[in-house]
């Protein structure tokens, strides 16, 4: 049987002043995360039509893993680098689907 993972889709809507900026900090995410334990994708995407959303797709062996990459030391640096630089974080976490 195919063990079901957990998929995280969040859509990060940047100021446009702020573009370069913020997608500069996600960058910094990719590398890091991709090390991280339980982490089994993590890419970063860029809107064709809105180049101020982002979205990341990732995929999660655990939510308990997943707890932990919110918590790790370059999360808290990219939260606090974004402070005020942001229009809105949406955030998905769903179960993906087996036969």
């Amino acid at each position: 049987m195919k063990k079901s993972y957990l998929t995280v889709v969040v859509h990060i809507l940047v100021k446009e002043e702020y573009r370069e900026d913020v997608k500069a900090e996600l960058l910094k995410l990719v590398g890091p995360t991709r090390g991280e334990e339980g982490n089994i994708s993590y890419d970063l995407h860029q809107d064709n039509s809105n180049p101020n959303l982002f979205l990341f797709h990732e995929k999660w062996v655990s939510q308990e893993l997943l707890q932990k990459h919110s918590q790790s030391k370059h999360i808290a640096e990219y939260k606090a680098a974004t402070e005020e630089k942001l229009v809105d974080v949406t955030l998905f976490k769903m179960t993906e689907l087996t036969n």
